[in-house]
C-alpha cells in the first residue's frame, strides 16, 4: 500500500473512514512517526504552510497608478507644453498627475494582504507523539500521518481526523459560518456529510474550544481545507469598479476628439487661412489644452475621498478608493448570516412548559428583557414554574456575564450563558441564587451522554437535582412533567411534537428537567439520573437578527437592491432568519448538495429566484457570486469568516466586519464595517449613489466650460481672427482655477431627497448619456456665444488684444459662477432658498474666485504673468448680465424636460 494516501483517496473522503483504518492508511500508529519517517515524509509533502505569494513592488504599483488614459492626455500635455517652454502650465499638469497617482497608491497599499493574513491563522506550535512520546514543535513541521493532541485553547494545526475525544468542541465559524462551538468525536460520517457537519474531523485554523482529544494528520499546508481557501482566494481576480470602466471608454473617446479638433483646427488654419505654421501648431495646442479637463482626474479623486471621509464617521472604512462609487451601482447584497444579520450572540427566545408557552425579549447578552404570554407581558417571578425552569438554566450551568464598560461579555460556553441571561431578566441574581442552593456535585457536560447534571441542597437541609440537555436525551430519562398543580406523567409525543415545532422555527433546544434526592446526598453517580425524573419543560434559543437589519433589508427593497443570505448554518435555522429580517422568498432554501450538482444554467435560474442558501461552501460563495455577475447585476458581498475570503474578493465590493471578522475577511475586502452592523451598508449605498451623483455634476460643469474654450479658439481660426481670444496659459488659468474652487464645491453636495428611491443604476450607463450630451452642447453654446461675442466687441471697439482677453477670460468665468448654481441639481429647480444657499461650499467657492478673479486682472505681477490688462467697473456690468443668462436659460431648459 502506498505510504502517500491522497494519490488515491481524495482528502474530503478521511472524515468517512473508522480510525483504525485511516491509521493503516497513513501507516501511523498510536506511537507516532519515527524520526526518519517524519524526514522522509516532510521531503514528499513540504512543510505545513501555505505557499506565498510574491506581492507586486511599491515601484510596480505605484506605476499602475498611471496606466489611465485620462493620465495619457495629461502626461501628453504636459510634454507639449514643456516643448513649448511653459514651464508653469507643465509644472501644474504634471502635479496633478503625480498627486492623483500618489493618493491611488496608498489608497491600495494594502490589497494584496488576504493570503499572508490566512499564513499567520497557523498554529505556532503543536504537541506531537512522536516515536512514543510527547513533544512540542513547530506547526509547520507537522507532516501527514503526525499525531497530533489537541487541547482547549489551540488552534488546529492541520487537517485532522480524531482518534479519541474527551467533551471535544472547536469554534468553526471562520470557516462555516456555524455560530456555536462544534462537538467533536472519533465516529466516522458519511462520506456525503457536508464540511460543517464532519464531527470527526478538526480543521486547520479553527479553535478548539473545550475538552481534550488526539488525531492524525490527514492534510497539510495547501492541501488543508484552509488551504483551499487561499488557492481560490489567489486565484480571483478583481474586477474594475464601473467608474473605472466608464472613465476608460470615456477617456478614449474624449482624447480622439481631441485630437480630431486639434488637427482640424490645425489644418484649416494652415491650408485655408494662410496662418503660418508655428502659429497654427500654437493655436491647436490651445485647443487640446482648452477641451482638456485638467481637473477632472483630481475632482474625481477629491470627490470620491470626500466619500470616504463621510463613511468613515458613519462606520465604515474603505480600503480601495474607486468602491465608493461603486457602492451606488450595487443592486444585489450577498449576506453571511452569522454576525453579519445576526448577533452572533446566542439568545433564550422562547420557554416551553406543560401547558404554556412564554417568549422571553431582549438580544444578546444584554440581561435586559421580559416575558410575555401570548403577547402579553407577565411578572415572571410570580409564576411558580418558569421560575423553577429559570432556577434550573441558572444552577446547572458553568457559565457567567460580566459587564465590561457597555458591553456584556461572556464566560465560558456561549449557550449556557444565554441561559443564565434569561434567569437574570427575571430578576435572579447568580451569586445569590448559588448561595441559596450550593452545588454538591455535577456530572459535566459530554458529547456520549449529552446532558450535565448537578446537585444543590437548600439550608433547610432539601436536596435536589437539576438536569439539562438534548431533548432526546431528557427525555427518555423523565416519567413525569412539571405543573404547579403537582406533577402529572409525561406526555411524550406531545413534547416530541414541540421539540419538532420549535426545530422547524430555527431554534436550538435544551430540555430540562430535575428530581428530588434523599436528604444528605453529597454524590451524584449516572443511576442518580437515569430515569423517574420530572421534565420541567424546553427551551429554544437562537442567534437573532439585528434589529437595524430588519430595517436595512426593508429600505434595500425601497432601493431596489435584492437581498440574499447565504450562509454556512442548517437550513432550518437560515429559513427562519430569513424570514425574520424580511427576505423576498424564504420558501426555498438551497442546501450544499442541491447547489453541487447544478449546472450554470440551473444556477443562474436559481439567483435569478431564490434568496437563502444554506451550508455553503467557500467554492459555492464564490460561484453564486460570479452567476449573479454573469447577470449583469452588480454585487456586494458581506461576510466574516475565512470562508467568506473568495467570494468577498470576486465580489464587485466586499464588506468585512470590523469587530467580529477575521483578518483574512477584512484584507479580502474593500470596505470594513468597524460596528459589524449590516444597516451601516445601507449608509454606504446612500454614499455611493451620492459621491456618483456629485461625480456626474461635476463632469456636467467642467465638460461644457473645456468644450467652450475649445471652441472659441476654433471660431477665431474658422473666421480668420489675427489674435485668438485665450492664450493657453489663459485657458489652464481657468481650467483650473475653476476646477480647485467651483467643481470641488459639488462633491460636498448632500444627497437629493429621493436618493434611496431610485433603482439601481444600470453600471453599463455612459457616462454621457443623451441628456448629458444635450446639456453640454446647450451650456457650450451659451458660454462660446457669450464669450467670444463680448471679446470681439470690445476688440472691435478698439481696445487692445490684452484687454479684449481680459474681459474674455473674466466671462467665461463669470459664466461658470453662474452655472455652478445650475449644476447643483441635474434636473430639479435651484431657483430656492435650498437650490440657492443650500451648500455653504458653493457660496464659499464663488466668493474665493471672485477674490482670485480679482487678482487675476489687477495684480501686476498676473498681468505680466498671463497678459491681462484693468477692466472698468461699466466692463464688469457688462459681463455680469450677460454671463448670468446661463443661469435663466439652462432652468428653463430644466422645466421644459421636467413638463416632458
Amino acid at each position: 500500500m502506498s505510504d502517500n494516501p491522497t494519490t488515491q483517496m481524495h482528502v474530503a473522503a478521511w472524515h468517512a473512514l473508522d480510525a483504525d483504518a485511516v491509521l493503516a492508511e497513513w501507516h501511523s500508529s498510536s506511537a507516532g512517526l519515527s524520526h526518519d519517517e517524519v524526514i522522509r515524509r516532510r521531503a514528499q509533502h513540504g512543510s505545513n504552510r501555505l505557499p506565498e505569494t510574491r506581492p507586486r513592488s511599491a515601484l510596480m504599483r505605484l506605476l499602475a497608478q498611471f496606466h489611465n488614459v485620462l493620465v495619457y492626455v495629461l502626461i501628453a500635455a504636459a510634454g507639449v507644453t514643456i516643448a513649448l517652454q511653459h514651464w508653469v502650465d507643465a509644472a501644474v499638469i504634471l502635479g496633478i498627475v503625480i498627486i492623483n497617482a500618489c493618493i491611488g497608491f496608498i489608497q491600495e497599499g494594502r490589497a494584496e494582504d488576504a493570503l499572508a493574513a490566512i499564513r499567520n491563522m497557523l498554529s505556532p506550535q503543536s504537541l506531537v507523539v512522536r516515536d512514543g512520546r510527547r513533544q512540542l514543535i513547530a506547526a509547520e513541521e507537522l507532516v501527514p500521518g503526525d499525531i497530533v493532541v489537541l487541547q482547549a485553547g489551540d488552534r488546529v494545526p492541520a487537517d485532522i481526523r480524531l482518534l479519541s475525544t474527551h467533551a471535544l468542541q472547536a469554534d468553526e465559524a471562520a470557516l462555516t459560518g456555524e455560530s456555536l462551538p462544534v462537538e467533536k468525536s472519533s465516529d466516522a460520517v458519511d462520506a456525503q456529510t457536508s464540511l460543517g457537519e464532519r464531527h470527526s474531523m478538526a480543521y486547520s485554523g479553527t479553535l478548539i474550544t473545550a475538552g481534550q482529544g488526539s488525531g492524525i494528520v490527514v492534510a497539510s499546508g495547501i492541501r488543508t481545507e484552509l488551504g483551499r481557501i487561499s488557492s481560490l482566494v489567489a486565484k480571483v481576480q478583481r474586477l474594475d469598479t464601473p467608474l473605472m470602466t466608464q472613465m476608460g471608454v470615456f477617456g478614449r473617446r474624449l482624447s480622439l476628439a481631441i485630437i480630431v479638433v486639434a488637427l482640424f483646427g490645425f489644418a484649416f488654419g494652415y491650408l485655408v487661412r494662410d496662418y503660418a505654421a508655428a502659429k497654427m501648431f500654437l493655436a491647436a495646442v490651445s485647443i487640446a489644452v482648452a477641451a482638456i479637463p485638467e481637473g477632472l482626474p483630481a475632482i474625481m479623486t477629491i470627490t470620491l475621498a470626500i466619500g470616504v471621509q463621510r463613511m468613515a464617521g458613519r462606520h465604515a472604512i474603505i480600503r480601495r478608493l474607486p468602491a465608493v462609487e461603486t457602492l451606488g451601482t450595487i443592486s444585489v447584497i450577498c449576506s453571511d448570516k452569522t454576525g453579519t444579520l445576526t448577533r452572533n450572540e446566542m439568545t433564550v427566545r422562547a420557554l416551553a412548559l406543560a401547558d404554556t408557552d412564554v417568549a422571553v425579549s431582549g438580544v444578546g447578552y444584554d440581561p435586559h428583557g421580559g416575558f410575555s404570554r401570548d403577547g402579553k407581558e407577565f411578572d415572571a417571578d410570580r409564576d411558580v414554574d418558569v421560575m423553577q425552569m429559570l432556577h434550573a438554566m441558572m444552577l446547572c450551568n458553568d457559565a457567567g456575564i460580566v459587564r465590561d464598560g457597555d458591553v456584556w461579555r461572556v464566560q465560558g460556553d456561549p449557550m449556557e450563558a444565554a441561559l443564565v441571561v434569561a434567569a437574570i431578566k427575571a430578576g435572579l441574581d447568580a451569586a445569590v441564587t448559588a448561595e441559596r442552593f450550593p452545588r454538591r456535585d455535577v456530572i459535566p457536560f459530554d458529547t456520549l451522554h449529552k446532558f450535565m447534571a448537578t446537585l444543590h441542597h437548600s439550608h433547610d437541609g432539601h436536596s435536589f437535582i437539576y438536569l439539562k440537555g438534548a431533548p432526546e436525551c431528557v427525555l427518555q430519562r423523565c416519567r413525569w412533567q412539571h405543573h404547579h398543580a403537582g406533577d402529572r406523567p409525561l406526555q411524550a409525543d406531545q413534547w416530541h411534537q414541540r421539540i419538532e415545532f420549535l426545530g422547524r422555527q430555527g431554534y436550538r433546544v435544551i430540555a430540562l428537567a430535575y428530581r428530588e434526592a434523599p436528604a444528605g446526598t453529597t454524590e451524584l453517580d449516572f443511576a442518580d439520573v437515569d430515569n423517574d425524573l420530572v421534565l420541567l419543560g424546553l427551551c429554544g434559543l437562537m442567534d437573532p437578527p439585528r434589529p437595524a437589519a430588519i430595517t436595512a433589508v426593508a429600505t434595500c427593497r425601497d432601493a431596489g437592491i435584492d437581498v440574499k443570505m447565504i450562509t454556512g448554518d442548517h437550513q432550518v435555522t437560515a429559513r427562519a432568519i430569513g424570514e425574520q429580517v424580511g427576505l423576498a422568498n424564504t420558501r426555498d432554501v438551497l442546501t450544499e448538495n442541491e447547489l453541487s450538482v447544478m449546472d450554470d444554467a440551473e444556477l443562474a435560474d436559481a439567483v435569478g429566484r431564490d434568496d437563502i442558501y444554506a451550508r455553503v461552501t467557500p467554492e459555492h460563495k464564490l460561484r453564486l457570486v460570479q452567476a449573479l455577475q454573469a447577470q449583469g447585476r452588480v454585487v456586494a458581498m458581506t461576510g466574516d469568516g475565512v470562508n467568506d475570503a473568495p467570494a468577498l474578493r470576486r465580489a464587485n465590493v466586499g464588506v468585512a466586519m470590523g469587530r467580529g471578522g477575521t483578518e483574512v475577511a477584512k484584507e479580502s475586502s474593500e470596505m470594513v464595517l468597524t460596528d459589524d452592523n449590516f444597516a451601516t451598508i445601507v449608509n454606504a449605498v446612500r454614499e455611493g449613489r451620492t459621491v456618483y451623483d456629485n461625480l456626474r455634476k461635476a463632469v456636467l460643469f467642467i465638460l461644457p466650460t473645456s468644450i467652450a474654450e475649445a471652441v472659441v479658439m476654433l471660431a477665431a481660426i474658422l473666421m480668420g481672427f489675427d489674435e485668438f481670444p485665450l492664450t493657453p496659459v489663459q485657458i489652464l488659468w481657468v481650467n483650473m482655477i475653476t476646477a480647485a474652487t467651483l467643481a470641488l464645491a459639488l462633491a460636498f453636495e448632500p444627497p437629493e431627497a429621493d436618493i434611496m428611491q431610485r433603482p439601481p443604476r444600470d453600471p453599463r450607463e455612459p457616462v454621457l448619456t443623451r441628456l448629458f450630451l444635450w446639456r453640454i452642447c446647450f451650456v457650450s453654446l451659451i458660454l462660446v456665444t457669450g464669450t467670444f461675442g463680448l471679446f470681439f466687441i470690445d476688440y472691435a471697439a478698439g481696445s487692445n488684444i490684452a484687454h479684449a482677453r481680459t474681459v474674455a477670460v473674466n466671462t467665461a468665468v463669470a459664466f461658470e459662477m453662474f452655472y455652478l448654481i445650475n449644476s447643483r441639481y441635474i434636473l430639479a429647480p435651484v431657483l430656492n432658498r435650498d437650490g440657492l444657499l443650500g451648500n455653504r461650499y458653493v457660496l464659499l467657492a464663488i466668493g474665493m474666485l471672485v477674490l482670485f478673479q480679482m487678482l487675476f486682472t489687477y495684480l501686476p505681477i498676473m498681468q505680466t504673468l498671463f497678459g491681462t490688462a484693468t477692466l472698468a467697473p461699466s466692463t464688469w456690468l457688462t459681463i455680469l448680465a450677460v454671463s448670468s443668462s446661463v443661469l435663466w436659460l439652462v432652468e428653463i431648459e430644466k422645466a421644459l424636460i421636467r413638463r416632458r
